[in-house]
């Protein structure tokens, strides 16, 4: 059963949210994942974010741009965390989405990410899961440890070859 449930307002996110989907797929927590539109469907949108709680749902990371009301309404018509993912627009560069999904009114709190930041968001999700899951605590801690990891080896490559090589690889 999904833990998680993962929204985006449009497939034109899916590259954005399916970086929370594989944070997760790697420490192992189910979840869910559709496209789903407050704005156009909100018959079913309602109906989605009103049984997520029977569906098992814990957390929903919801992503959204321009306007950016789907984290917002779930965290209206859900009880549990939501976790906000404004995207990146053309318009005004994502920050019109950071606004909107922070500055929500007071009772109804959406947890924000920075703008793209899905990586962020499944890793939020997955933390906040972990207070009540000893198992799932030992993998996220362990994904810090490899990001620590992965840091030092960059570390290293780097002082081996220089800055012009190491730029050099980069580029390709």
């Amino acid at each position: 059963m999904a833990n998680v449930s993962i929204v985006m307002g449009s497939d034109s996110d899916m590259p954005v949210m399916a970086q929370a989907a594989e944070v997760l797929e790697a420490l192992g927590v189910e979840f869910e994942i559709t496209v789903i539109s407050a704005h156009r469907e909100p018959d079913v949108f309602f109906e989605y974010a009103k049984t997520a709680e029977a569906r098992g749902i814990k957390v929903i990371i919801a992503g959204a741009g321009k306007a950016a009301h789907l984290p917002g309404m779930c965290a209206a018509l859900f009880p549990m965390p939501v976790i906000g993912v404004p995207m990146k627009t053309s318009d005004l560069g994502g920050v019109d989405s950071l606004y909107s999904i922070v500055q929500m009114p007071s009772g109804i709190p959406v947890a924000t990410v920075a703008i793209n930041g899905g990586t962020n968001a499944g890793i939020l999700a997955a933390k906040m899961l972990s207070v009540s899951d000893s198992e799932l605590l030992e993998k996220v801690k362990k994904y810090g440890e490899n990001l620590k990891d992965d840091v030092v080896k960059k570390a290293e490559k780097l002082n081996e070859i220089g800055y012009r090589e190491y730029l050099s690889q980069m580029k390709k």
